[in-house]
């Protein structure tokens, strides 16, 4: 992934996560991440493109763990607002479920509607998670 192209994914997730994402450096990370050769970290990205633009995208991180934490975590998925609801997320989803080699989590706030989707993928919801923020905010809070 040249640097324009993880700028451009950063850019991307940034403004189509809404209030679901976090701050750029935080997705930049995140990135770096999933494009780590580690094999105890590393992960995936699936982007969809229309006319060489990013109209979808997610990335999938390892975790490094297995049984009693999922192998991976995904991390983010956006579809740009535009081309919304003509099933862009359930095809980045399929991909990713067929590259992710074991179990996969997620976190997503209760009112996301990206739950609809979550649901009908097989996601689950048997665990409550709590957080504790030293700094006392979630991280894109007034960047």
């Amino acid at each position: 992934m040249t640097t324009k192209e993880k700028q451009d994914l950063v850019d991307f997730l940034y403004e189509h996560l809404d209030e679901y994402g976090d701050k750029k450096e935080h997705i930049a990370n995140c990135i770096d991440y999933a494009m780590n050769s580690n094999p105890l970290a590393g992960g995936f990205i699936v982007e969809m493109l229309h006319e060489g633009k990013i109209v979808g995208a997610l990335v999938m991180n390892k975790t490094g763990m297995s049984g009693y934490i999922p192998e991976n975590i995904l991390v983010y998925i956006a579809v740009n607002s535009a081309y919304r609801g003509q099933g862009i997320g359930r095809k980045i989803m399929e991909r990713s479920m067929q590259l992710a080699k074991g179990d996969v989590a997620l976190h997503v706030e209760q009112h996301n509607p990206a739950n609809f989707l979550y649901k009908k993928m097989g996601f689950t919801n048997p665990y409550l998670e709590m957080r504790l923020y030293r700094d006392g905010k979630p991280s894109r809070a007034d960047d």
